[in-house]
């Protein structure tokens, strides 16, 4: 049975599909690039951003492009593991990470996030911003005359899926006639796996309860492009699947819906039964914090097909590419360069 995704929210599809693709080849002369969702990247931009960042896992990466750099980090919502990986990203790469509490800017107080772009780009030389509404992050990008990175929205979390792809290709060698299957929420984590599917051309299929579909235009594009599948039966989005994939129930800012949450939810579990039925060298993955006994068991996770610390592990190696790629090799552009003086 095919579920009927969700119309919310609504979006400007044209602000997330893919545009002024860059030459991997000559970064150094592209003009400013951000990275919003993960159609901003074509197909073999994404494979270039993952070999380096598989160059960079393995240590054959000694280069310091962000040197002399600061990098802004503008975070709405707590953070583990984007706010750690990105500093110690930048620290790595030779910059400096500026963490930018929202609730300690004058955003907090009311400041338009376009005088705030106008301002940091005058300051810093790229920023990743976290946050609840998506269109603050288009706000954002669209005033900065710097990089922006999406790190991550309620609709879009770019950056998780980018560590998952290459998480894929350590353990399967790749997405090319691979099947990926999404159980439970619809959410942010769905519709980015959904544009990944789209841009890509894997199979995904996604297991969601009525109302908790992923949004509705990101999953009719995906579908006029790859096979995508949506229906409220895990086992049906699981079979010989080799990928599965979940996350909390009841995502931040959605904590007072989690009792509703946990009875619609019913029976998404994702345990070693359902593990069964995907393929036999299936990998499991989860973007967390996990909530074990209710998405995912204990025995999931520190399973055998578990590849959740390897995940976890590839947000550093994908976001130091994407600060090489976005912020480093912007190269011979004058810092205030095309920007009115201060007066």
């Amino acid at each position: 049975m095919e579920a009927e995704p969700s119309a919310y929210p609504l979006i400007r599809l044209s602000a997330y599909l893919p545009c002024c693709h860059f030459d991997t080849f000559r970064l150094r002369y592209m003009p400013k690039r951000d990275f919003l969702a993960l159609t901003d990247f074509s197909a073999g931009e994404i494979a270039a951003v993952l070999d380096l960042a598989a160059k960079m896992k393995a240590g054959g990466y000694r280069a310091r492009p962000l040197a002399g750099k600061t990098f802004g980090m503008l975070f709405a919502k707590s953070s583990t593991r984007t706010r750690v990986s990105f500093e110690v990203g930048a620290y790595q790469l030779g910059g400096y990470a500026l963490f930018l509490s929202a609730k300690d800017l004058q955003l907090g107080r009311g400041e338009p996030i376009r005088d705030t772009a106008r301002v940091l780009s005058r300051y810093v030389d790229g920023i990743v911003i976290r946050t609840f509404a998506h269109d603050e992050v288009v706000d954002l990008a669209r005033h900065a005359t710097i990089p922006v990175i999406n790190g991550l929205t309620d609709l879009l979390h770019p950056c998780q899926v980018l560590a998952d792809l290459l998480t894929v290709r350590e353990s399967l060698g790749g997405w090319k006639g691979k099947v990926v299957a999404w159980i439970g929420d619809g959410n942010n984590m769905a519709n980015t796996w959904l544009q990944a599917a789209g841009q890509l051309g894997f199979a995904l299929r996604i297991a969601a309860p009525e109302g908790y579909e992923p949004n509705r235009e990101i999953f009719e594009w995906a579908r006029s492009r790859t096979e995508v599948l949506v229906t409220e039966e895990p086992e049906e989005a699981a079979r010989g699947a080799h990928v599965v994939n979940t996350d909390v129930w009841a995502s931040m800012g959605q904590e007072g819906e989690a009792e509703v949450r946990k009875l619609a939810f019913k029976g998404y579990l994702v345990d070693e039964e359902l593990m069964k039925l995907a393929a036999k060298d299936a990998i499991f993955l989860h973007c967390l914090p996990a909530h074990r006994g209710e998405e995912v068991t204990d025995g999931v996770m520190e399973g055998p097909q578990s590849r959740v610390w390897d995940q976890a592990e590839n947000r550093l190696h994908v976001q130091k590419a994407l600060m090489a790629t976005l912020i480093g090799n912007t190269g011979k552009r004058e810092k205030g360069k095309g920007k009115r003086k201060a007066r």
